[in-house]
């Protein structure tokens, strides 16, 4: 068939048409032939070679003294690379045209000739002409077009593109600290202040602010119990006068927290009450906001406790009321200020670590002031406990190790909410899961739950992931931690870091190895490793990140039980450690209802009378359990 009769190239459309007949590949082949007829027919202009090349020249010459297309994002049209065979041809001065080449006619295949990439030249072309011979093609830079040239130059620079992509993906427990050009300076070193002028706080960089702005703004959105709160009793102002001194996980959910207490009338002081969780761009946002927040993430063992002496040892300023999470800053208070408590009103604890410490101090008799224990409050533990875990646990594992989780064999130490979360999760995900539990009533919850119940030396030497929920110390020993097999992951989803003996892996026999940020491999000397994650700490906080929503039902809790302790007349509440009444459990749940679209029966009267119950609540006695 002559080259002039045939049809236009060959289209994905005209491709469907031609698929299962026997033209098809008669036909693809002669379509391709026209596009190499109309390539070769372009009429392309030179350009001078490097030695001829002015200033102001597209090409810029290599050390080898061959030209290379220097691409102008500012010119009209494509360029092209340069060939070693091309022949200069004149251009009109001044037509605003990128010079382009002409390949040698000499080495130029014929029009009729297939175009195809011949493997044995790495992926070079080749062209196949009517005589079965092979030609060698051209080598031609591919055609890019000015305008995705210039888009390819608005990018960002690796700095840049490096803060754009955290801005959009960057998990809560990342910082962007790596950014800052002083990273290596510790932050007690820095002088920072806010755009206010107030340097009254000590964090990673101020300049991440507006990062941790917009990670508070998100967080709002899924905390629906503290916003109504924030409206209903701002204008009542229930805390005004209070000066709350804060020791929690500085995240974008205590930052929401922290302003709601703000916008009910109280001073604010903060600091972490661990040293992996602090999210800095949101300790940013609040220093920037003109709260006294001391924390940053990756913090040591003195810079931990120098936070919380900034928070409590500042002149002209004395805290009433104290909210902890595992009960270091009671501790702290305790031992370096103990007059201080002449002032304090109450304290609010969540964690049960910090309720463990303050019974012993209330059965000690060194328990100077009412005490209101969270932890056990139905709203922390059956929805933070329970729900949190039950989804933190597996975000956490993948965020760090990359697990699968199926057909793994855990071992959960503890049966208590948190654990019930933990194997929930991990059973739905195939694992085979073991459960060592102290207490014959949450064992036998265990069992009916379909698990099985071990002690931990049985299975240490088989499970692939140890999980520690119990809330005690030296669960998981180095004689366990010895007799691990290779690979095994060991983490803590409790809250205080004493549960694995981490400290007994510090020795010169074995070896530490970063592998990520929270995940070292402790290495023996034979050469087994275990993966040991956050250094034996919170998990889900340290190493990821956890559901906003959960979070709303504790912190609404966290802020009743201040204004409760605060605002109670003098007698109410004696030295001594307290549940928040029933009755503030049931609001705190009320007020979450509508973010599900949930609509609350009603008693009737005659229902109400037959129950002995108030139509209002509370429904429940206190000794119910949930």
């Amino acid at each position: 068939m002559h080259l002039a009769t045939v049809s236009p190239p060959l289209t994905s459309a005209r491709l469907a048409v031609c698929v299962g007949k026997k033209g098809l590949c008669e036909t693809a082949a002669m379509s391709v032939q026209v596009v190499a007829a109309k390539m070769a027919e372009v009429e392309l202009k030179d350009v001078p070679t490097g030695k001829d090349l002015p200033a102001e020249s597209p090409m810029t010459p290599t050390s080898e003294g061959k030209s290379l297309a220097r691409n102008d994002p500012h010119e009209a049209g494509f360029s092209a690379a340069a060939s070693p065979t091309a022949e200069p041809s004149s251009a009109k001065a001044g037509d605003g045209s990128l010079g382009l080449l002409t390949p040698n006619p000499a080495k130029m295949p014929q029009a009729s000739a297939m175009k195809r990439t011949d493997p044995q030249q790495n992926g070079g072309e080749a062209f196949v002409n009517r005589d079965g011979t092979v030609a060698e093609a051209p080598r031609m830079k591919k055609i890019q077009f000015a305008d995705q040239k210039q888009e390819f130059n608005k990018r960002p620079s690796k700095i840049g593109r490096r803060s754009l992509s955290r801005s959009i993906s960057q998990s809560s427990t990342d910082s962007y600290s790596s950014d800052s050009s002083d990273d290596e300076t510790s932050p007690r070193d820095k002088q920072q202040k806010n755009s206010k002028g107030n340097g009254d706080f000590c964090i990673k960089n101020i300049k991440q602010s507006d990062f941790g702005r917009r990670e508070i703004e998100i967080a709002e959105q899924e905390m629906p119990a503290l916003m109504a709160l924030r409206k209903r009793a701002q204008g009542e102002k229930p805390l005004a006068g209070a000066k709350v001194v804060g020791c929690t996980h500085i995240t974008a959910q205590t930052a929401v927290l922290m302003e709601t207490l703000s916008a009910l009338g109280a001073q604010c002081r903060w600091a972490a009450c661990n040293i992996y969780s602090t999210q800095n761009e949101v300790a940013a946002a609040l220093a920037e906001g003109g709260f006294s927040v001391f924390a940053w993430k990756g913090e040591s063992e003195d810079d931990f406790w120098w936070c919380i002496d900034r928070c409590v040892n500042v002149e002209g300023w004395q805290p009433n009321m104290i909210l902890d999470d595992g009960g270091d800053l009671t501790h702290w208070i305790y031992k370096k200020y103990p007059n201080m408590f002449k002032k304090i009103k109450g304290i609010v604890e969540e964690s049960v670590t910090g309720v463990h410490r303050l019974y012993q101090l209330s059965k000690a008799g060194k328990l100077c002031v009412p005490a209101m224990n969270v932890n056990d409050s139905v709203t922390k533990q059956k929805f933070d406990n329970l729900y949190c875990c039950r989804e933190s646990i597996l975000d956490g594992l993948k965020r760090t190790t990359d697990v699968m989780f199926g057909g793994k064999q855990v071992v959960v130490c503890g049966y208590g909410e948190v654990g019930k979360g933990c194997c929930a999760a991990l059973k739905a995900m195939g694992s085979i899961v073991y459960v060592t539990e102290i207490d014959p009533i949450c064992a036998l919850q265990a069992c009916m739950d379909g698990f099985r119940l071990v002690k931990l030396n049985e299975v240490i030497r088989q499970v692939d992931i140890v999980i520690t929920c119990t809330g005690n110390k030296n669960v998981v020993v180095r004689e366990y931690l010895d007799r691990m097999k290779n690979g095994c992951i060991v983490c803590n989803m409790g809250h205080s870091n004493t549960e694995i003996d981490v400290a007994s892996l510090r020795t010169p026999e074995l070896t530490w190895e970063r592998v990520r940020s929270q995940v070292d491999h402790v290495i023996w000397p034979d050469g087994k490793r275990i993966v040991l994650l956050a250094e034996g700490r919170l998990l889900n906080l340290s190493c990821s990140t956890v559901p906003t929503f959960v979070l709303s039902i504790t912190a609404t809790t966290q802020a009743l039980a201040l204004i409760e302790l605060y605002n109670a007349p003098e007698g109410r509440y004696k030295q001594d450690v307290y549940l928040l009444p029933k009755k503030m459990d049931e609001y705190v749940a009320s007020l979450h209802l509508p973010t599900f679209d949930a609509h609350l029966t009603e008693l009737t009267d005659e229902q109400a009378k037959y129950l002995g119950l108030n139509k209002n609540g509370p429904f429940k006695p206190n000794y119910y359990r949930y």
